[in-house]
């Protein structure tokens, strides 16, 4: 099956498409192959990423604000996966696997009580006549899981067989990880800001002229603030046990201005320092007692090299790799995700993994919104799939 994965993260600078035929090899196989086709991203148009900006907490907003963010939003994506599909498919995608743009996520004392994704899929299904699935996240929510990280189940898949205690890290808006020990449970969960704080701090210092730091070039020309970053360090997020998640309800402009209220002026390329050092620390934090012995990382954040150098820093003897090396371009892995969560949901198949999101049990996830066809659904697979093949498409 041929299937283009949709996907913007919590920064919402852009949205990415992620083609890929995918096939379970043998009907008794625990094997899916992956074989990429490669990826284009488009950025928001100005006024829909301003209008989403405004829109988002601690702002608020109006429930016709919210109607036409829906439609926007849906609408961007669709442009997206015409493209993705004249570009990529030569016309032949035969499903649509769409994230959406998440705009809340509701936590309260460690709980997820529901999950906000816009982005309305009949937008797709209509331009692009192909069936869409997305709403991936709410079925884990009402099942007791936190909807998050999704992609751990792609991680086990990907990672199970690896010598050592593998890891693989996604640093979005906010970073999450997912490990795999060779016995037990594998763990998964949200470590906190990845660039979300980073890049609100570029938007205030520089009033809005940058939307975040190029390559770290700012942060690298800053010191690190010790008594700023002593008191980020200080948030009890980062002492809740696993399987935990978070947002920008959180990690927003206004979390970081209480944070750096009476501490005086401090250099704007001190505060980026001071942020940057913030993320690679808490990962690196989340990281150790895990025992993990390589890191596949993936994300914006791994095109800031000021962000890694720190986190090899804070890591130590511990391998810091990019998914590259797992097939998955680090840049769209997640787009590649949410394309074989779809291909599970079409097939009957779980998309969690519920020692990963604390859900009460496997789940199928999302909702499935018919192309221009009749729509006729696969057989479900004898087995659900155990492990990730990424193959060579040469």
């Amino acid at each position: 099956m041929r299937v283009i994965g949709l996907m913007s993260g919590t920064s919402y600078d852009a949205i990415d498409a992620a083609a890929c035929d995918l096939r379970q090899e043998g009907e008794d196989s625990g094997t899916l192959s992956l074989t990429p086709l490669g990826m284009v991203s488009e950025p928001y148009p100005a006024a829909l990423r301003s209008a989403l900006e405004a829109a988002l907490p601690p702002a608020a907003t109006t429930l016709a604000e919210v109607c036409r963010l829906d439609t926007g939003i849906g609408q961007a994506f669709a442009r997206l996966a015409v493209r993705a599909d004249r570009e990529l498919c030569g016309g032949r995608a035969e499903l649509m696997a769409s994230h959406g743009q998440t705009v809340y996520h509701w936590v309260t004392d460690g709980s997820v009580h529901g999950t906000l994704q816009l982005g309305e899929p009949a937008w797709i299904a209509e331009a692009s006549g192909r069936p869409v699935v997305s709403g991936f996240r709410p079925r884990d929510v009402a099942a007791g899981g936190q909807g998050a990280p999704l992609v751990g189940l792609i991680d086990l898949m990907l990672l199970r067989g690896r010598p050592g205690v593998p890891a693989a890290l996604n640093i979005g808006g906010i970073a999450n990880l997912t490990a795999v020990p060779p016995t037990g449970d594998p763990v998964a969960f949200d470590t906190g800001p990845g660039n979300a704080l980073i890049d609100a701090a570029v938007r205030e210092l520089t009033s809005g002229r940058l939307a975040y730091d190029e390559d770290g070039a700012l942060a690298a020309t800053g010191r690190v603030h010790a008594p700023l970053l002593e008191r980020l360090l200080a948030e009890p997020y980062y002492r809740l046990p696993a399987p935990r998640t978070t947002g920008k309800e959180l990690f927003d402009a206004g979390y970081l201005r209480s944070r750096l209220a009476g501490l005086g002026p401090l250099p704007p390329r001190d505060v980026l320092a001071t942020l940057t050092r913030l993320t690679a620390r808490t990962v690196a934090d989340a990281l150790r007692p895990l025992g993990v012995t390589e890191v596949f990382a993936s994300g914006g954040g791994v095109r800031n090299p000021t962000l890694t150098g720190m986190l090899r820093e804070e890591l130590g003897a511990t391998a810091l790799r990019t998914s590259d090396e797992l097939g998955l371009p680090a840049a769209t892995k997640e787009a590649y995700a949410f394309a074989v969560l779809g291909y599970l949901t079409l097939h009957g198949l779980p998309g969690n993994a519920p020692r990963c999101t604390g859900a009460s049990g496997p789940r199928v996830l999302g909702s499935l919104t018919p192309g221009s066809r009749p729509l006729r659904l696969p057989g479900t697979a004898a087995r659900a799939p155990y492990a990730l093949a990424v193959r060579d498409p040469s």
